[in-house]
């Protein structure tokens, strides 16, 4: 794992040949590497330890709760966020399930974090994967080594007169890789808009809200608000699990 981190610095290596702009480099570089290493984390805490931990009976394994819970999802009762903790409720959302189907908040995203976060790494980066695909070095290439200091001073001056001639000669024929990199700028604006239509669909339509929702939690009255973070990521759920009698009538076993 800690080489994988390491493969992750090239993204942000200093270049003194730069054939894109900051907020570009910004775009590919800071952001890929964020949201990968919280993907490498999230992954390793998912899949090495333990996610979640059921509070049940002890006539049913501990390791097949987990595991059917973790699989099957868990839900919270939305009219329960309100109530008062230690009195009403032991968790705002949990309580008593009984006729309240309809009420059920269903939280199916959790084992699906670290694979959204290696996605959005992905859609983060293939802007630049275009770019740097069609680039292919020209850019370098023309520089040739005038960013190296051992160059002495009459052959920076043959070098730069070679460049000026070129560029000048070749007025308006590089056009078309101009538009090519003015296409993936336009790619990284859609994938910043489409992550925002992306988070949302992916939390079941409570990210365009978040913010506004922590506004109103922070200027309502303590008694009367609900933690728009416990409600979109709790850290306590319900979980039914069925099982069978003796006699082979189905019995609910919910866990918490």
């Amino acid at each position: 794992m800690l080489d994988i981190f390491r493969g992750l610095k090239s993204l942000v290596k200093i270049s003194h040949v730069n054939t894109d702009s900051p907020v570009f480099r910004l775009h590919y570089s800071i952001t890929v590497i964020i949201l990968m290493s919280f993907s490498l984390i999230v992954t390793t805490r998912q899949y090495v330890g333990n996610p979640i931990d059921c509070v049940h009976t002890k006539d049913i394994p501990e390791d097949v709760l987990n595991t059917y819970c973790w699989i099957h999802s868990t839900y919270a009762l939305k009219s329960l966020f309100l109530k008062k903790v230690g009195s009403d409720v032991p968790y705002p959302g949990v309580g008593n399930s009984e006729g309240k189907l309809f009420d059920k908040k269903i939280y199916k995203y959790y084992q699906w974090v670290c694979f959204c976060l290696f996605f959005q790494a992905i859609l983060f980066y293939t802007p630049r994967w275009l770019w740097k695909s069609w680039e292919g070095g020209k850019i370098h290439a023309l520089m040739m080594d005038l960013d190296i200091g051992i160059c002495s001073e009459i052959e920076k001056k043959q070098k730069k007169k070679l460049l000026l001639d070129y560029l000048w000669d070749n007025l308006r024929y590089h056009n078309w890789w101009a538009y090519r990199y003015y296409v993936c700028e336009f790619l990284s604006l859609c994938n910043v808009i489409g992550q925002m239509f992306l988070m949302n669909k992916f939390f079941d339509g409570e990210f365009m809200t978040f913010g506004l929702d922590v506004i109103t939690h922070m200027e309502a009255d303590q008694e009367d608000r609900m933690d728009p973070m416990i409600y979109i990521f709790p850290r306590m759920t319900k979980c039914t699990f069925y099982k069978y009698g003796v006699s082979g009538e189905v019995s609910s076993s919910r866990c918490y």
